[in-house]
C-alpha cells in the first residue's frame, strides 16, 4: 500500500462536465447531479485501506449534504483486472452494504478522474452551484477512527458553501492509495 497525497488544484477550477454509468448501466450526467448549492464528488474505490474506514462517513456526509441541497456522487477510477475488489459487481456489494444514497459511478477509461485532477482514493472535490471548485481536501482529521475526529473539514466546507461564505483558507490534502492508472499498472 503506497500512501499518496492529493495534488493542490486552484480553487474556482471549473468542473469538467461528465457522463458516467453506475454498475447497473444507469447513466448519470454531472449537470443533473448538481444541487442548488453545488456538487460533492468523491473519488473512491472498494479495496483501498484508506477508503474502507471512511465509507460510513461518506454516507453520513451525503445525508447531511442532501439537507442543504448539495448533490453527491462517487466515482470509481480503479476498474482494472488487477483489482477485482473494485469491479462493478463489487461496487454493487458496497452500495448494498452501506445503503449508499448517492450514485457510485464507473470511470472505466479514467478520463473523468484525470480531468478532475484526482491522484488518490479517497479524494473529495466540492463544487459550488456554478461548478467551480470550492474545496479540495481531506474529509476530516482522523481517517482511521471516526471517534477520534476533532476537525471535520469537509462538513465545515459544506456549511461555508451553503452560507455563501468564502472557501476555507486551509485546504489540507487527502491522503490515500494511488489511483491504479491503466497506463501504469501492468496486467
Amino acid at each position: 500500500m503506497s500512501r499518496v497525497e492529493s495534488k493542490m488544484i486552484p480553487l474556482k477550477t471549473p468542473l469538467v462536465p461528465f457522463t458516467l454509468s453506475d454498475p447497473e448501466d444507469k447513466i448519470y450526467d454531472s449537470k443533473d447531479l448538481m444541487g442548488k448549492t453545488g456538487l460533492l464528488v468523491y473519488i473512491l474505490c472498494n479495496h483501498c485501506p484508506f477508503t474502507k474506514p471512511l465509507w460510513g462517513r461518506f454516507v453520513e456526509i451525503a445525508d447531511f449534504a442532501a439537507k442543504v441541497d448539495l448533490g453527491v456522487v462517487a466515482i470509481n477510477p480503479n476498474i482494472h483486472p488487477n483489482y477485482p475488489e473494485d469491479s462493478p459487481a463489487h461496487m454493487l456489494d458496497k452500495i448494498s452494504e452501506y445503503e449508499v444514497p448517492f450514485p457510485y459511478l464507473i470511470d472505466a477509461d479514467q478520463s473523468v478522474s484525470k480531468a478532475l485532477g484526482a491522484t488518490c482514493t479517497p479524494e473529495v472535490f466540492l463544487y459550488d452551484h456554478e461548478g467551480k471548485l470550492y474545496y479540495h481536501g481531506r474529509v476530516d482529521d482522523h481517517w482511521q477512527d471516526a471517534s477520534a475526529v476533532k476537525k471535520e473539514e469537509l462538513r465545515e466546507a459544506i456549511m461555508l458553501l451553503f452560507n455563501k461564505k468564502e472557501p476555507p483558507s486551509e485546504q489540507i490534502p487527502s491522503k490515500g492509495c494511488s489511483i491504479k492508472w491503466a497506463d501504469t499498472v501492468t496486467g
